[in-house]
């Protein structure tokens, strides 16, 4: 054998073997395509903060601005422009470049979102059947402005918990807050907030598969509600009332817009399925219709010679009663 032809059999057996009618992949083939996806949405991370880094102060500030103009407050730190009342500091050599870091890489993570979103997709799509690529889509259309929304009520209610935490402080003590501490405080609120008015939408997904129904959620409703309230108490970082309320309030009026979702489509559902089926609607003590209309016999008796009742009764044989005396 030639060098050649050993080469190109090793090439050919490098190639990317075809994927099947139903999206099937060898093991190998998967792992690559992870490994390729998984570079492609780093990669876009990377470019999104070293954007993030040219803007991140002016984003600093959009978050600072609200606790450094609380008025009443005195902090440790020396009073700039940026923050008047000097509440922030940052502690050590490299504090500051840990927070500008940590600032870009949140700035990146947000700006790159759409391309290590559609490589997520990408990457799962081929597993799933059309109706269930289909709902898949749906549900992220509607996550996606349901977790914005979480994030813009934090961002507006996050200057009135802070007044009301740091309202606290004793007369005559200075209050000292670390950038990296606030800049962790801040994230955590909002991802509370965004992924707390992802759970109607989790109600209306386990509706739509047939885990739970629209008359289960009926009777839960009061149940519901007081869970939602615990939930916000316990789920928001500050433990505030005003902040579990802004919090609990919303997510109770998306709990009923999911319960009305859900019973449109168990009533739409009902009807369809009463339509295709109308035994579906008798009970467990009625009797279900008879279907009395003739078949058609299978292909395996095509051709076999049909006879008639009266052809049969012909070709029977004569049988004697049990009582005649001919013996």
């Amino acid at each position: 054998m030639s060098e050649t032809q050993a080469t190109r059999r090793q090439s050919a057996g490098r190639q990317k073997q075809p994927k099947s009618n139903d999206g099937r992949m060898p093991l190998a083939d998967h792992l690559r395509e992870l490994r390729n996806r998984l570079c492609i949405a780093i990669l876009a991370l990377l470019i999104g903060t070293v954007l993030g880094f040219v803007i991140h102060s002016w984003v600093l500030d959009q978050m600072t601005h609200s606790l450094c103009s609380i008025k009443g407050l005195h902090g440790v730190a020396q009073p700039t422009k940026q923050c008047p009342n000097g509440v922030l500091v940052v502690d050590g050599p490299l504090g500051g470049l840990s927070l500008s870091f940590d600032v870009s890489m949140m700035i990146g993570a947000i700006i790159s979102s759409p391309v290590w979103s559609y490589q997520l997709w990408a990457f799962v799509a081929p597993g799933l059947y059309k109706k269930e690529r289909k709902y898949g889509l749906s549900f992220v259309g509607a996550a996606v402005p349901l977790f914005l929304g979480g994030a813009a009520i934090a961002y507006w209610v996050f200057p009135k918990a802070m007044r009301i935490l740091l309202g606290f402080v004793p007369p005559g003590m200075g209050q000292m807050i670390q950038g990296t501490d606030f800049l962790t405080f801040f994230i955590r609120m909002v991802l509370v907030f965004g992924l707390s008015f992802e759970i109607p939408l989790l109600m209306v997904g386990l509706n739509f598969i047939g885990i739970l129904s629209a008359a289960k959620l009926r009777s839960w409703w009061r149940a519901i509600v007081f869970i939602i309230f615990v939930f916000a108490a316990v789920a928001t970082p500050t433990g505030d009332p005003l902040t579990m309320t802004v919090l609990a309030v919303p997510i109770c009026l998306l709990f009923f817009v999911a319960l009305a979702v859900a019973t449109i489509h168990d009533r739409t559902k009902a009807k369809r399925r009463a339509i295709e089926d109308p035994d579906s609607l008798l009970d467990d003590d009625q009797a279900s219709s008879l279907d009395l209309a003739p078949s058609e016999l299978p292909s395996q008796f095509d051709g076999v010679e049909r006879i008639s009742p009266s052809e049969l009764a012909a070709n029977e044989p004569m049988r004697y009663d049990s009582d005649d005396d001919i013996t």
